[in-house]
């Protein structure tokens, strides 16, 4: 049947050709006179939604025949953009189509449309916004109306729709439901805060509720009738009165009344009311929490003496000889020799192990310092007498080696031409030299300190001046003088050595400054935060050093840590005269005019986040007190954990 129904219709076409052939080219013809554009129609159909929501796709939408417009392929990168925009002309002009994605050129007309608009005009050219205004109702009353339609019916008869209304308002407000506006009450509202509170609840100015102390009862000594004890005598109800009302063990005096009928009436009773009202209000009441803290564990925890073992105990020897007091000790680097110097004018050798006298030494005056050389190779004891320093060789012990210190100091050859020094180095002469005198240095003023470097060949001397000539430093192989300073920093009371580096501590009396020899400039400068320093030790490590005042002060100072002292120690009762380290064992010493050697353990650890730890660890007595003086002068042995003590009694002690 469908083939039958188009056959005919099929066959039509056929014959019909030639016409349709005809139609189409007229039509192709039409279509290129009327189509202005090269490029066929791609609408884009999506509608009016954000295109956003085609970010993530390769097409932008759909042509009128439902087809992907797909996103123009766009691998531009910043430079080819900005190659577009030196060399096309027309790129002010191009904007991309937001529906396509496309790029159109804008022609004139819309530009020109653009700038109007940008410009607040109107879009149209020929729209004039300010055309004469047409007035349709004027204010004079005309003849004939506007419109000429009668009036309705319903302009002039009430309204069906409104009488309703209006009646179902007053049935809402007769029934009660449509209430009247009540007239605004101005009176201020108050609140219970507490009305809702629960009762057991604790308030928190509650809290720390304190009930004020309730009164102290009536005793027997307010009775009408106390017993007789308690009823004051004439004496001691004048002492009463003239006792202040404060200091009054009683505010009354206990009276004896026949019945309570004669009891009179209470002067002070108004006033002990109202005092009583006073302190409740008044006195204010707070629970105090007390810290339970017991009392031990305040004191830092020390370690028991008995576990930082060996420290010098007990005295073991007497070195006896002196007839005035023994300013200064010294000690050969082996242990085995101890030199001492006295006001008596003579200075003594004695052997250690014994206390036996080996030599005496007459100076001829008061020795206030004297050093023996740190060097084991070197036979040599530096000693101030007066205004010059002798070097001494005591000729004790190893023959080879006090023989070797002689053709050391020998072998010296002066230099061609003479030098300027501040000191004169001359030779001892025969008598002199046979008491073991090798070298006189002579000064200008008296010598109070002297003491060697650690290597054995430079020694330095404190003159009591104040130039800067104070300080001298002397090399005894060269016999060659020199004074560091330019200008005095103060009264300089000691001086000392860097046990490893090229430091030089000085000592003036309230600071040390600490000198590199090398660089020549001032390093460090520590304060005492004492009044008068008097002496000075350096611990072996370097890193610390101690320093004893005439204030009972000895002061520990880290030298990495601050230029302040670490640790103020006040043990001593009176003034400090010296101080010593130990060579091997953490072990300080201070000797003071009040007889007493206190022993300290001063532990330094080699982590430098851990502070030192020092803890007195002994009180040696045995001096006795002369002229008001104790301990001059303390000395470590250099091996053994032993102290030696020397005091103004003229003799030196041995504590092992």
């Amino acid at each position: 049947m469908a083939e039958a129904k188009g056959a005919p219709r099929k066959s039509k076409t056929l014959e019909d050709d030639s016409s349709l052939g005809e139609n189409e080219a007229l039509l192709a013809q039409d279509e290129y006179e009327e189509d202005s554009s090269d490029e066929e129609d791609i609408r884009n159909t999506v509608g009016n939604i954000p295109m956003e929501w085609y970010q993530d796709f390769p097409h932008i939408g759909y042509d009128l025949e439902g087809k992907k417009i797909y996103k123009p392929i766009r691998n531009k990168d910043e430079l080819d953009m900005f190659l577009e925009k030196m060399e096309n002309p027309d790129y002010w002009r191009t904007v991309q189509d937001k529906m396509t994605g496309a790029d159109i050129k804008l022609t004139d007309e819309q530009i020109e449309l653009v700038q109007r608009l940008q410009k607040g005009q109107f879009g149209d050219v020929h729209f004039n916004p300010y055309e004469p205004a047409v007035d349709f109702f004027t204010h004079e009353v005309m003849i004939h109306p506007v419109t000429n339609r009668p009036a309705d019916k319903r302009s002039f008869i009430p309204s069906l729709i409104e009488k309703e209304k209006v009646s179902k308002l007053v049935h809402a407000i007769k029934m009660g439901w449509i209430k009247p506006r009540k007239p605004k009450d101005d009176t201020p509202t108050y609140y219970d805060l507490w009305a809702h509170e629960d009762p057991n609840s604790i308030l928190g100015r509650h809290k720390m509720h304190v009930p004020a102390p309730k009164m102290k009862l009536p005793g027997h000594e307010e009775s009408y009738n106390p017993p007789p004890e308690y009823l004051l005598s004439e004496e001691e109800r004048l002492a009463w009165e003239q006792q202040e009302p404060a200091e009054r063990r009683l505010s009354f005096v206990p009276q004896q009344h026949r019945s309570l009928r004669a009891v009179p009436a209470f002067p002070r009773f108004i006033h002990e009311r109202f005092e009583r009202c006073l302190d409740l209000y008044l006195c204010p009441r707070q629970r105090k929490m007390r810290v339970n803290v017991d009392p031990e564990d305040l004191i830092p925890k020390l370690p028991k003496p008995r576990d930082l073992q060996p420290f010098p105990t007990t005295q073991a020897l007497v070195y006896r000889g002196h007839t005035s007091l023994v300013r200064c000790l010294s000690i050969s680097p082996s242990g085995q020799w101890l030199v001492s110097g006295s006001d008596d004018g003579s200075v003594r050798f004695w052997e250690v192990s014994t206390a036996r006298c080996m030599r005496t030494l007459p100076v001829g005056g008061v020795v206030k310092s004297l050093a023996w050389n740190p060097n084991p190779s070197i036979c040599l004891v530096a000693i101030c007498v007066e205004q010059s320093v002798l070097l001494v060789n005591p000729c004790l012990g190893d023959k080879l080696l006090y023989g070797a210190t002689d053709q050391l100091l020998e072998s010296y050859v002066p230099p061609e031409e003479e030098r300027v020094q501040p000191v004169q180095w001359v030779t001892a002469s025969a008598e002199e030299h046979s008491r073991g005198i090798r070298l006189l240095v002579q000064h200008s003023k008296a010598v109070k300190q002297v003491t060697w470097h650690g290597k054995g060949d430079y020694f330095a001397s404190v003159v009591s001046d104040n130039s800067n000539m104070q300080v001298l430093i002397h090399q005894s192989s060269k016999r060659w003088s020199q004074n560091p300073f330019r200008r005095s920093k103060g009264l300089v009371q000691c001086v000392l050595f860097h046990p490893i580096r090229p430091y030089f501590f000085v000592a003036t009396q309230r600071y040390v400054r600490v000198y590199n020899l090398l660089k020549q400039e001032l390093t460090k400068k520590l304060m005492s935060n004492c009044k008068w320093v008097s002496s000075m030790a350096i611990h072996p490590g370097g890193d610390n050093i101690i320093c004893g005042s005439y204030d009972s002060k000895l002061a520990w100072f880290d030298l990495d840590l601050s230029t302040r002292p670490y640790q103020l120690l006040r043990h001593h009762k009176r003034a400090l005269r010296s101080v010593a380290f130990h060579r091997r064992y953490p072990l300080f010493a201070s000797g003071s005019d009040d007889g007493t050697v206190i022993v300290c353990h001063g532990m330094v650890y080699n982590d430098l986040l851990q502070n030192p730890l020092l803890v007195p660890v002994k009180v040696l007595k045995g001096h006795a007190l002369t002229l008001d003086l104790g301990v001059l002068d303390v000395l470590f042995h250099p091996t053994q954990p032993w102290l030696f003590s020397s005091g103004a009694d003229g003799t030196v002690r041995l504590y092992t």
